[in-house]
């Protein structure tokens, strides 16, 4: 069959999208129906020959007509969420362009779009989700801007929050690392969140973690965008609050005078007053590379919970350089040491002995079980009688009696059995200790955690390293 021009407007006319196509100055050749129903117009003069701009449909129009620019220069976009004024009410669309051609000349574009916003209040009716960072928003930042028209925004967003994904979140602090960006980059955890969760439920716990993080994102609009690290952990990436001074103002109304990190939240069954703990350093006046940075920031949310919590710490290299050591002398490591002792000195028997300083474990490490792993390479868990599997190439870690890590980088590629173990059961960061006596290697003592990049500080490392000596004699 061949294609007539009635043919062409028949078949763009029956189209439910709104079509439309524009020549290389981005100004309107034509519309469909749906697009003139759409707007309430009885016909296309009315927009034939102008632009966007002219015709006022966006809040902001820079994003759309550079959106636009791009597809000129023969990109092609594809299911771009954005908004639009529809009658004086702004609505939720999302749209797709590309070139048009005439040989290989590109002479205009031609695109399409859908309204979603019903879908999107009734989605956040239904799940509580929300969406506190548009395409716009994210145009402003320069990594964002590059990626936002080729991936989604619901894969971009953490969808419970709001806020970014951790996954994007990290990539846009690299981004920044990477071109010399200066920042100040922020790590906060809600404090006694599993209370909350154990009190009222999880679904009391959402709507904490999605009211502080639109507070938050509400605060810092213009100039910082805030992520879920994960859990009840939260990222803050700010490009406006550098000095110290800055960041201490910026933390004092933060805290104070929009009460983002302390307020009252109220659920069906009850109420909670919500505090934060947040740790900060800066690029690159504190550090220059990623590994350090988040070193920094997570070892300031340490010291902020050790002095404890609902309060923020600020690096400054003069007061914290050394802080490790000072917090080991301050923290209580020593009376921590004796209470292992006393316990294990009141039982018989290594499991038993594990099984009675496990509660000090959790509460000191913050961990939910403790492993050991015997010379053979059988793992076991304290609490967990179902638990095992194959470490017998651990050794091939431990070049010193203690091996902590951040990620599980290097067991992947020198303990690929171990490593197998722990990615199973969803473990990123490890702790061990080998137990020994004199030069007889008797066992290791692991702690592993799902969360990864944990920094683990010195005392920790100390009260594991101790429990493996005292445990010597019982293997």
């Amino acid at each position: 069959m061949e294609m007539t021009v009635d043919l062409f407007d028949s078949i763009i006319n029956t189209s439910q999208d709104c079509v439309f196509w524009k020549d290389k100055n981005r100004r309107f050749l034509g519309v469909n129906q749906a697009f003139l129903d759409y707007y309430g117009f009885k016909s296309a003069d009315v927009l034939i020959g102008k632009n966007d701009e002219e015709m006022g449909w966006h809040s902001d129009p820079d994003p759309y007509m550079q959106d636009e620019l791009r597809v000129l220069s023969g990109k092609t976009t594809y299911k771009v969420q954005g908004k639009c004024f529809i009658r004086g009410e702004e609505r939720d669309i999302i749209a797709s362009k590309r070139p048009l051609y005439n040989g290989d000349e590109i002479v205009g574009l031609v695109g399409s779009f859908v309204d979603i916003t019903d879908v999107i209040r009734r989605k956040e009716k239904n799940d509580g989700s929300q969406v506190l960072y548009t395409i716009d928003k994210l145009r402003k930042y320069s990594f964002f801007d590059k990626i936002v028209d080729e991936i989604s925004l619901s894969e971009i967003l953490d969808p419970l929050t709001g806020i970014l994904s951790r996954s994007y979140a990290m990539k846009f602090v690299r981004s920044l690392i990477a071109s010399k960006t200066p920042f100040t980059f922020t790590i906060i955890d809600l404090d006694n969140f599993k209370f909350i969760n154990d009190t009222y439920g999880h679904t009391a716990g959402d709507k904490v973690l999605a009211m502080v993080s639109k507070s938050l994102a509400e605060f810092t609009d213009g100039f910082a965008l805030a992520g879920r690290f994960g859990g009840d952990e939260l990222l803050l990436i700010d490009l406006k609050n550098i000095t110290i001074k800055e960041k201490t103002d910026f933390f004092e109304n933060l805290y104070g005078k929009s009460k983002t990190l302390r307020k009252e939240i109220f659920f069906e069954n009850g109420a909670a007053f919500v505090t934060g703990t947040s740790g900060c350093a800066s690029f690159p006046e504190d550090s220059d590379n990623f590994s350090h940075l988040f070193g920094l920031i997570d070892k300031m949310l340490y010291l902020g919970k050790n002095m404890g919590r609902n309060c923020y710490k600020v690096y400054e290299e003069e007061k914290h350089k050394y802080v490790e050591i000072r917090k080991i002398a301050k923290s209580g490591i020593f009376k921590s040491m004796y209470k292992l002792r006393t316990g294990i000195e009141s039982e018989t028997g290594f499991e038993n002995k594990l099984k009675k300083v496990m509660p000090l474990l959790a509460e000191t490490l913050q961990i939910t079980d403790f492993y050991y792993v015997t010379s053979d390479g059988d793992i076991h868990a304290v609490l967990d009688k179902n638990f095992n599997g194959d470490a017998s190439d651990l050794q091939n870690i431990m070049e010193d009696d203690l091996f902590s890590q951040g990620s599980l980088d290097l067991i992947k590629k020198h303990s690929p059995k171990f490593y197998k173990v722990l990615s199973q059961n969803g473990f990123e960061s490890v702790l061990i200790s080998r137990i020994r006596k004199k030069d007889k290697i008797k066992g290791y003592l692991v702690c592993a955690v799902d969360r990864s990049l944990r920094i683990w500080q010195e005392n920790e490392c100390a009260i594991v390293y101790y429990l493996a000596e005292l445990l010597s004699d019982d293997l």
